[in-house]
């Protein structure tokens, strides 16, 4: 009899747990939905412009590879013409970023048709995608190379680095648009092969060059953000083994080596700018958690020995991004009065735990931020993109 009465309960549990998931996705749609309709409206205007609309004579590269420069990287006022020197927080306006601003808005144009499609079921939208898509990874004129041999580099020191694969993190909406949208009639099955084709490249050389391995190998916010871009592309892409490395990764590398048992982030707070660092940091686990869980493997309840798991970390910061003012660390030196905004680690993190506060602030914050620096440290805008939202 009690054997009985504890699968009843058992059963009763995971109906009032799928309820309130379901209610919560319902939720998430009713929030969004004008604003999805509203952003791919104006894409549905907007035409391709992939890197090749845009050069640098600084780049060592050529017209097809992505160029970006250094942020916080600034000319020598004692030697003007010389190596440029580090002023670690504080951007520097001129250096040029017109590479990442069309990586940036090619995200957006694919993440907001793609959740319109999601919503309506409209094959137009989709037909205007492609073209945007093969622009960016199918035409040989206008396409960008599946690589990163010259993203944040710094004038007489590095023709590029490892760090600026993070500027690659706003190719995951874009994976993840094409997943939503592929069931349409009007995905192109030549173009979409293309496209897989060069994400499983890309793959390649983020897990084998020595620029990718020593971005997977950082112990900050750019570790995080390797193991989650190539678990987006790995899951695109179909790449098992690949998947399977990045949950090793989150479980014995990034949750035990970056998060304190506070669920802080120390290496972030110890940055100019700690509290968007932290922002930007949990943003990018709670994704790795989102794109590694499956039936086999759920990452959101993962914990280490000593307790850490995600849900410490949106415990540990959620107090601060429903009060900033309670914040007890130093402010950041740039764009401190921009955050926080309405963050993914907040939706997803309420969606995964049914914790209706972090989805009532979630709802209250700005979705729809225009200043350029947040709209970097944003690359995931569309949640109903990442959840099995039943329209």
């Amino acid at each position: 009899m009690k054997r009985i009465l504890v699968v009843l309960l058992t059963g009763l549990t995971f109906l009032v747990s799928g309820n309130i998931k379901a209610q919560s996705q319902k939720d998430i749609v009713a929030v969004l939905r004008n604003h999805i309709l509203d952003e791919a409206g104006r894409a549905l205007k907007e035409e391709p412009v992939t890197i090749t609309t845009a050069a640098s004579d600084r780049s060592a590269g050529g017209k097809h590879d992505f160029y970006s420069e250094g942020d916080y990287w600034w000319p020598d006022p004692q030697n003007p013409e010389g190596p440029y020197i580090q002023r670690d927080g504080m951007t520097n306006p001129d250096n040029f970023v017109a590479h990442r601003k069309a990586l940036i808005r090619f995200s957006r144009i694919i993440g907001c048709l793609a959740s319109a499609y999601k919503v309506t079921q409209d094959d137009a939208y989709v037909k205007h995608a492609m073209a945007h898509l093969n622009a960016w990874f199918a035409d040989t004129a206008t396409m960008m190379n599946p690589s990163l041999l010259y993203a944040q580099a710094i004038k007489g020191r590095h023709t590029g680095r490892g760090i600026g694969i993070i500027d690659t993190i706003h190719l995951m909406e874009v994976v993840e648009g094409i997943s939503v949208m592929e069931p349409s009639g009007a995905m192109n099955k030549t173009v979409l092969a293309a496209i897989r084709k060069w994400f499983g490249l890309y793959i390649q050389w983020l897990t084998t060059h020595p620029y990718g391995k020593d971005e997977m190998n950082a112990e900050n916010n750019h570790g995080t953000c390797w193991v989650m871009q190539v678990a987006a592309f790995a899951k695109f892409t179909g790449n098992k083994d690949v998947l399977q490395f990045c949950r090793d990764r989150y479980k014995n590398v990034l949750l035990p080596n970056q998060m304190a048992v506070d669920g802080s982030f120390p290496r972030e707070l110890k940055r100019t700018k700690p509290y968007g660092y932290s922002l930007f940091n949990l943003d990018a686990m709670v994704m790795v958690c989102q794109i590694l869980s499956d039936s086999k493997n759920d990452l959101w309840n993962y914990k280490t020995p000593d307790g850490k798991c995600i849900r410490k970390g949106i415990e540990f910061l959620y107090p601060y991004v429903k009060e900033k003012s309670t914040w007890p660390y130093a402010k950041d030196v740039m764009y401190w009065d921009e955050w926080p905004v309405a963050h993914l680690f907040l939706v997803m993190g309420a969606y995964a735990f049914h914790q209706n506060n972090w989805f009532e602030t979630w709802k209250s914050l700005d979705h729809d931020p225009s200043v350029e620096e947040v709209l970097r440290n944003l690359p995931v805008r569309n949640p109903i993109l990442w959840l099995a939202v039943e329209i």
